[in-house]
């Protein structure tokens, strides 16, 4: 079946203008019919548009999506499979949030006694599944499937005391960028404190003795490489945080 945009966006749920959009950039252009000059999506686009919808639910930029859509190799059998998995594993965490809800109201009620380390399960194996999502291909590639597997046993086994103090230390670290930005000056003694609570910050995640001063350098290049780490930070302080953490990093460890 043929579809015009307006057809298309009810049936989607997607905006005309997010579909005009999608057509200016080249992600998904509909078909141009030989016989009244319309142009109509067909199954092809329809199909196109399920794939665009399940990479945005993951994450995904349009940019990449792009990307991975018009490779040559592009598997759609094989893309459903990933994407079944990636819902399965949000699925788990889903289910393990909510049951943390769960427990936490039924121990406001009385009903039951929470300990202060159940408190925080949800949030940890949220915190590795989203690291391992994001990151993991990176830093196993970096450093090493055992570093990455040794990370997250570290990420588990955080008591609530190590679970604050990790919760406290980025958002000092944020706080002081954000005043070391102001001077414009990365060597500054905030900027250089900030780079410093940041080594302290990585090495609760780390594994024991993985921590030099090249290891912090790469993670500051990542930062400005990796458009995800950019964007964290970014998105946080302003157009140039990353750079400037960067910069402060490769101050700090001269």
């Amino acid at each position: 079946m043929d579809y015009k945009v307006k057809e298309l966006a009810e049936l989607s749920g997607v905006s005309p203008r997010t579909l005009r959009y999608y057509d200016q950039i080249g992600l998904l252009k509909p078909e141009k019919n030989r016989e009244n000059g319309y142009r109509l999506y067909q199954s092809k686009q329809v199909d196109r548009l399920q794939q665009i919808l399940f990479y945005r639910r993951l994450g995904l930029s349009l940019e990449n999506i792009k990307e991975i859509l018009d490779a040559p190799d592009f598997d759609r059998q094989r893309s459903l499979e990933k994407h079944l998995s990636a819902l399965l594993q949000q699925q788990e965490e889903l289910g393990l949030l909510i049951k943390n809800v769960k427990q936490t109201l039924r121990s406001l009620k009385g009903e039951i006694i929470m300990s202060d380390k159940e408190k925080f399960e949800g949030f940890k194996r949220e915190l590795i599944q989203q690291n391992n999502d994001r990151y993991g291909q990176e830093v196993a590639d970096r450093y090493g499937r055992e570093a990455l597997e040794e990370s997250n046993r570290k990420v588990a086994g955080m008591s609530p005391e190590q679970w604050q103090k990790q919760q406290d230390l980025s958002e000092e670290i944020l706080q002081l960028l954000a005043q070391a930005m102001e001077d414009g000056d990365p060597s500054c003694d905030t900027a250089q404190k900030a780079a410093d609570l940041h080594r302290q910050w990585l090495c609760m995640f780390w594994k024991d003795g993985l921590y030099s001063k090249q290891a912090h350098r790469g993670m500051g290049d990542m930062y400005v490489a990796d458009p995800r780490f950019t964007d964290y930070y970014d998105s946080r302080l302003g157009q140039g945080s990353a750079r400037f953490l960067r910069d402060a990093i490769e101050i700090y460890t001269k």
